[in-house]
């Protein structure tokens, strides 16, 4: 299977590697380090709008 992704040099990424960064993101997300890297799992995504969207999909957010 061919996948083609795109991305838009606006997009924002979370760096999962850096524990900062998740703190970051959760707490700006309103969810849990924990909630937060299930959440990109989930959607297979770091990206921000990709893992808020997911969150709201789930009624997490």
């Amino acid at each position: 299977m061919n996948q083609q992704f795109t991305v838009n040099s606006n997009d924002e990424f979370i760096v999962v590697a850096d524990e900062q960064e998740r703190k970051y993101w959760a707490a700006r997300l309103g969810v849990s380090t924990e909630t937060l890297k299930s959440a990109i799992r989930a959607s297979r995504s770091t990206a921000l709008n990709s893992v808020k969207n997911y969150l709201i999909n789930k009624k997490v957010i």
